[in-house]
C-alpha cells in the first residue's frame, strides 16, 4: 500500500472524509524499540477525540489513534454486485442485530438477551442464535426473570422457514404457551440496481435524489416528528437509532418546513440495512419513498456495500409491494414469541 508524493508518505484524509472508504497505514510497536506497520481498509465511520474508527468489509470496527498514522487516502468503493446477494439467515440476523443495537445485552450460552427500555421489539427480545447452553425450561425461566427485572415482557425472536432447529424452537415455545406475534419477512436485494432507481433523473430535477434528499449522521426534530414509533425520543431510542457501524438518516424537506419523507441506513461491510422509511400521509404516491431509498443506496455504495436488506411486517402489504418493485425478495421470515401469564417456564 503506497501513499507517496515525491517519495514521502502522506496522510491525505480529513474529517470531511467521514463516510468514505479509506486505506490507512499506522505505526505499531514491534518490540525492542522497532516500529512495524499495519494496514486497514474500510469505511471511515468517525473521527472524534483524535481517534479514527474504520469499519472493515467484514463488519469489524478498528480504532486508530491519529498520532499513529503514517499514510492514508480515500480509495474507490469496491465494485458493486448487480446480482442478488447470497447469505444464510444467521449472517443476516447477526448483521441486523449490529445495525439495531440494544442498549443492554447479556449472554445466555449463544443466545443474546437484549433490552432498550422497551423501544421496539427488535431491541427488547432474545436473539436465539445457536444454543442457550442450558435446557430450554431453564433458559425460558432465566429469560422471564431477566426481562421481569426490567419491567419488560419476555420476548424471543424466532426465525422460520430456514432450519429444523428454528422450527423446533417455535414448536417448543408454542407448547409452553408462548404466543406468536408480529410475523415479519426479511428481504434482500442487490444494492446497485436500487441506487439506479434515482439515476435517470437530471441533476437538480424534482426526481433527483441528490438534490432533494438531505443525509445526516443524527436525526433532527423533523425526522422524529415523522417517525411513527417515537415523538420526543428517549435516550434509549436515540442510542438504538444512532447505533451501528455507519448510520445515516435521510430527510426530504417539505415546503411547509416539515419532513415529507424519511429513512435510515446502516452500512456494515457488504450489507446495507434500510429501516424507518416513512412518508407524510399527505405526500404519498409521489415516489418519495423510492427517492429516499435511492439516495441511501447511493451512499451505501460509496461506503463499499453491495447488498441490501430490510424487514417488513406481514400486516403491511403496501410496503411489501413497494419493496418488491424495488427488487427485494423474501430471504426468510421471523416472528416473536411472548410469554403469556401462566405460560410454562
Amino acid at each position: 500500500m503506497e501513499f507517496m508524493t515525491g517519495g514521502r508518505a502522506e496522510v491525505r484524509i480529513t474529517l470531511a472524509d467521514v463516510g468514505k472508504r479509506v486505506s490507512v497505514r499506522r505505526r505499531t510497536e514491534a518490540g525492542e524499540g522497532a516500529a512495524a506497520f499495519t494496514d486497514a481498509v474500510g469505511v471511515l465511520t468517525s473521527w472524534d477525540g483524535g481517534v479514527l474508527s474504520i469499519t472493515r468489509r467484514s463488519g469489524e470496527s478498528v480504532r486508530i489513534d491519529e498520532t499513529s498514522l503514517v499514510a492514508a487516502k480515500v480509495v474507490p468503493a469496491a465494485p458493486a454486485r448487480r446480482r442478488g446477494p447470497a447469505a444464510n439467515a444467521r449472517e443476516l440476523q447477526e448483521v441486523a442485530a449490529r445495525g439495531w443495537p440494544a442498549t443492554e445485552t447479556e449472554r445466555l450460552g449463544e443466545w443474546t438477551l437484549r433490552a432498550s427500555g422497551g423501544f421496539t421489539r427488535r431491541a427488547n427480545s432474545v436473539l436465539p442464535i445457536g444454543g442457550p447452553g442450558v435446557p430450554l425450561d431453564t433458559a425460558v425461566e432465566r429469560i422471564t426473570h431477566w426481562y421481569g427485572e426490567r419491567g419488560l415482557p419476555a420476548l424471543i425472536v424466532v426465525a422460520t422457514g430456514h432450519t429444523d432447529t428454528d422450527e423446533s424452537l417455535a414448536a417448543e415455545l408454542a407448547e409452553r404457551g408462548w404466543a406468536d406475534e408480529r410475523h415479519t419477512t426479511v428481504r434482500t436485494a442487490a444494492l446497485a440496481p436500487l441506487a439506479d432507481t434515482g439515476a435517470d433523473a437530471p441533476p437538480g430535477s424534482a426526481g433527483d435524489a441528490s438534490a432533494r434528499v438531505v443525509l445526516t449522521r443524527q436525526p433532527d426534530a423533523g425526522w422524529f416528528a415523522l417517525y411513527n414509533r417515537a415523538g420526543e425520543p428517549t435516550p434509549e431510542a436515540l442510542k438504538v437509532l444512532t447505533g451501528g457501524p455507519s448510520v445515516w438518516f435521510a430527510t426530504v424537506p417539505g415546503a411547509d418546513g416539515r419532513a415529507a419523507a424519511i429513512g435510515r441506513l446502516v452500512t456494515d461491510g457488504r450489507w446495507a440495512g434500510f429501516s424507518a422509511i416513512e412518508v407524510d400521509p399527505a405526500r404519498r404516491r409521489q415516489g418519495l419513498a423510492t427517492l429516499v431509498m435511492a439516495a441511501l443506496a447511493e451512499r451505501a455504495l460509496q461506503e463499499g456495500a453491495s447488498a441490501a436488506y430490510l424487514q417488513v411486517e406481514a400486516d403491511n402489504p403496501g410496503a411489501g409491494a413497494l419493496y418488491e418493485r424495488l427488487g427485494f425478495t423474501v430471504h426468510h421470515r421471523y416472528h416473536y414469541r411472548r410469554a403469556l401469564p401462566g405460560a410454562a417456564h
